[in-house]
Order: structure tokens, then sequence, then C-alpha cells
């Protein structure tokens, strides 16, 4: 849709050339990849993508220069300005915790740990930061994207955006420490980490105790196990959960759960009161290093990252990368999103007398792209909403012809 992507990047020409300075990068046949690419106007950027017909189509920043004329000066005088905060989740960053697939496999089961980290991280960007005009996508695979369009929120610097990811995300250590969450007991549970576990437990048992049976086997039962830190503890809960009597994750949870909430109890004489303190909250960190958000951190605090644009075409499912309605989030199905072999055919079906009735600018409507275009056209009206009064009137002079 080049009129409303128009529409939304030039924010209603916020800045002189705000539009012009943006960066689009092209992947062509044969993997060829061009960046640097930029555009006039919304006309030349629709002629020269139906003319490159890229594979796939990536979004930069804006730089204080257009992107296309970078070549003409020295590396150092081309810088990045301004770009939305974008986050990026990726399914394959729960290969560590999720039981059903691996890579780059997707499935009812799982699919539930990206609603989780949407949940969580949407309420950090609201409610902590105070951001209001964000885009939630399909990545057309096995992720999601988060856009965020704040006037506030694009001119964050690199130390600003490397801030905000570094205070979302709680995980500390590579891939070969087993820990990867801890809790300070003596400082207590930050009220934004307590809203994210709240978060967890509405999911907490139907994911991680029906659709990933995650205690269903004595080495992942050690896996968690060896997260507690405190020795006796450690030997209570193997002695317990390795019981043969134990047949279900749920009835081993369970007993982890009680275990944990009785050792630490104040009744409890075994424990010194600094043990007490500094391991209480055992179960709240196995929650979080579950299904707390996987970030891609590199995306969020790069100015000059780039990330595929909504309604690309995924080129190894073929489905499109669409705009996710929030609000029903959780209903949300990646399995019946259209592909590009789907949209084709509906096409395909549309009289000919109505079709061309309707023009290349509406035709979509018939088809199962529409509920997904007028999710980017309210991200896109909201935005202009809050422009200035002068702003907002010129960018709603063409917002006739969407395609």
């Amino acid at each position: 849709p080049h009129n409303l992507f128009h529409r939304w990047l030039s924010y209603g020409n916020v800045k002189k050339d705000y539009f012009e300075n943006r960066e689009f990068s092209f992947t062509l046949g044969g993997d060829i990849y061009l960046r640097y690419n930029s555009f006039e106007n919304q006309q030349e950027m629709r002629k020269t993508i139906c003319s490159r017909l890229p594979v796939k189509i990536d979004l930069g920043a804006v730089y204080n220069m257009k992107p296309k004329d970078s070549k003409k000066v020295k590396i150092l005088n081309f810088t990045a300005e301004e770009r939305e905060l974008v986050f990026d989740i990726d399914m394959t960053d729960y290969d560590d915790v999720r039981t059903c697939c691996q890579g780059t496999g997707i499935c009812p089961k799982c699919w539930p740990f990206m609603i989780v980290a949407a949940h969580i991280l949407e309420e950090y960007l609201r409610c902590d930061f105070g951001f209001t005009n964000l885009l939630w996508v399909y990545s057309g695979r096995r992720g999601i994207h988060c856009w965020v369009a704040d006037e506030g929120a694009r001119k964050l610097n690199n130390n600003a955006r490397d801030a905000v990811a570094s205070f979302i995300n709680i995980f500390d250590g590579g891939q070969f420490k087993a820990k990867k969450v801890e809790i300070d007991g003596k400082v207590g549970c930050h009220p934004s980490i307590r809203r994210s576990i709240q978060i967890i437990d509405r999911y907490f048992e139907q994911l991680m105790v029906k659709n990933q049976d995650f205690l269903d086997s004595k080495e992942r039962i050690d896996i968690v196990i060896n997260l507690c830190q405190d020795e006796l503890l450690r030997n209570e809960l193997r002695t317990y959960l390795h019981d043969p009597k134990m047949r279900s994750t749920k009835q081993r949870w369970d007993a982890l759960v009680k275990i944990s909430q009785h050792f630490y109890s104040t009744s409890n004489n075994q424990i010194s009161h600094q043990n007490r303190n500094k391991h209480k909250y055992f179960v709240e960190e196995v929650k979080l290093q579950l299904c707390y958000p996987r970030l891609d951190i590199n995306v969020t605090k790069g100015l000059n990252h780039l990330l595929k644009v909504p309604f690309s075409v995924h080129p190894k499912t073929g489905r499109i990368c669409v705009p996710i309605h929030f609000p029903d989030l959780d209903a949300f199905d990646p399995f019946t999103v259209p592909t590009i072999a789907d949209l084709i055919q509906e096409i395909d079906h549309i009289p000919k007398e109505e079709g061309e009735t309707l023009g290349s600018s509406r035709i979509t409507e018939k088809t199962s792209l529409a509920p997904s275009l007028a999710i980017f056209r309210a991200f896109v009206k909201d935005i202009e909403a809050k422009l200035s009064p002068a702003a907002t009137l010129l960018a709603k002079s063409d917002n006739k012809l969407e395609f």
C-alpha cells in the first residue's frame, strides 16, 4: 500500500526531506542486495518497487541527506538521524525452553510464547515509557516485530535506545550461563517485573505445563532444579520431583511451587534470614526464564539497523507480514495469514467488471488482506491525528489511492 506507506513515513512532512532521506534496502532475485535506496515521493517509490520487484524490502533510518546520494560524500558526513524504535522477537531464541519445535518451525503449542512476549513488551512501552503509536507485525514466519512511531521514540539516539532495551531485557549472561534471571530478594521485585510475572501467570499453565510439558523428563527436571542456587532447597526439590509417584508435569510443577513457598516461609528454621531473602523469588525466576521476552537487542539499539517492512512477502513461507490488531492478539493465528498465492487466487476470482470498477487501489478490499489494511490504515490515521492541523491537512490531501 504505497500511499499509506508514504503517509506513514512522511509524518506530515514533520521535517523538510523527511521521506526523501529515508533508507530502503532491496533484496532482489539471485540474492542481490541493494542498500541506500531512497525516493523523492510516493510515485517514484511505487515505480521503483514495481520495476525492481524486490524479493524483500527492509526499512532503515532517516539520514542527514538522501541515502541514494551517500556515495558522493565522505562516510563520516553521512549519518543516521532518526528512525522508529523497533523490536524483533524470534521463536528460535526460545529453542532451549520449547519442546514441540526447533529452529524455524512453529506450531500452535509454541506460538503463545510470542503472545506473552508481546503483552509484556506492550506494557513496558505504554506504561513505563508512555509511547502510544505502536504497530505490531507478524514477521511472516516465526516471530513478531513492533514499530514504535512516536516522535520521542524516533528521536532517540543509539545510547538511549540501548538504555530502553537494557531496561526491558532482564536476561544476564550468554548462552553458556544456565540461570539467566536473578531477582535480588533484599531489594524486592521491581514493579515492572512483578507486572510481567502477572502476565506470564495468565498463560503459564496452558503454555508450559500443558503445551510444552516442560517437566516430562529427568533431564528437563534437572535443568529447572539446577536453576536453584540454594543447596538445601535444591536437594529437597530433587528428592520430591524425581519421586516415581510424580507422573506428570502438573504434579511436579505444583510440588515445586509448594515446596519452594514452604521452604522460605518464616516457620522454616533450616535456613538463615539472609538466605531466605536471597532466594525467595526462585519460582518467579523460573517463570521469567521460561516465558519472558527474548529480544534481539541489536535490532533495537542500532539507529541504522534495518527491519523488514510490513506487507512484505516472506520469501520462505510466502506469507504476508501482516499488522496485528493488538486487542485481538490472543486470537491471532499465524497459520491463517494469507500467502501471496492466496491473494493471487482471490483476485483472479473477482469478476472482471467488478475489478475494473474497483481499480487497483481498492481491489484488495475484496481479499483476505482487507482486515490487515484496515489495521495499518488506523495506525497511520492515529499518527496523523497527533500532527499539527496544517500537517494533518497535507497528509490527508491524497489518501484515495493506496496501492
